[in-house]
């Protein structure tokens, strides 16, 4: 009897870009698995809502892209310890009937980076305050790292600053920098952050989790200036083969 289709996806809002269709579905041919990779696009939280009424019949496991990290928890049966300490979802497994939620990106995030850290590396700015900086801070912070974040919305008790107080000062106090916003992303390739890139220079260390284009103009004025620079494809990689180890446990 011919083993059963297992059903597998990426759960996001517009993901003709996506990197997770295209690499399981070479991962499945390459060692032959009876298995399937999806695009599940949902517009809204009320499509997630109405989509996890039935998912856990037909799919093993989902990964979970913006911006639906953190609408995903309240529809989930349980959390990993990892993913409740973050606060955020991007690795959901459904296993007896049951809807367990991890996060891959801290440990993507972790293997990416460790080739390029220099004991100068002390403090780190994270632009953006969504799920995947959720992710970003929790590695970081293991490491040791003093973080602090840019955002639209300051909150300066918890080293949230805003957009307008980056200057030169802010930038040469934090020698690595991380964009977690979707700011540059294909096919909006001239945006890039708020942020005096101009000041970075070859101490600095700036990562870009955009993949597509390979470069963004953040990472490109950095690269110009001296800096240490790395996209977000090799953190993609490492997130995605943790969760099939995940899928599969």
């Amino acid at each position: 009897m011919e083993k059963q289709v297992q059903q597998f996806g990426l759960l996001g809002k517009t993901l003709g870009h996506s990197f997770s269709k295209d690499f399981f579905t070479d991962k499945f041919k390459a060692e032959k698995l009876n298995a399937t990779f999806e695009n599940i696009e949902l517009e809204d939280e009320n499509s997630v809502k109405t989509w996890f009424q039935t998912a856990g019949k037909q799919f093993t496991g989902v990964s979970v892209t913006i911006p639906y990290k953190q609408t995903v928890i309240p529809f989930l049966d349980e959390l990993s310890p990892e993913a409740k300490v973050i606060g955020a979802v991007n690795c959901i497994r459904f296993k007896d009937g049951r809807s367990i939620g991890h996060n891959t990106d801290a440990f993507g995030f972790g293997q990416s980076i460790k080739p390029f850290l220099r004991n100068v590396h002390e403090r780190a700015l994270i632009l953006g305050t969504g799920g995947a900086s959720k992710a970003v801070a929790y590695t970081l912070k293991n490491l040791g790292i003093t973080v602090g974040f840019l955002s639209r919305t300051p909150d300066p008790e918890n080293m949230i600053f805003g957009y307008d107080q980056a200057n030169n000062i802010m930038v040469n106090s934090f020698l690595m920098i991380v964009n977690c916003t979707p700011l540059g992303t294909h096919p909006n390739i001239d945006e890039q952050p708020e942020i005096p890139i101009e000041y970075v220079g070859e101490d600095h260390f700036v990562v870009d989790l955009i993949y597509n284009p390979s470069e963004t103009k953040l990472l490109a004025k950095a690269r110009e200036n001296g800096a240490d620079t790395l996209n977000g494809l090799s953190m993609l990689k490492h997130q995605a083969l943790k969760a099939w180890e995940i899928w599969n446990s």
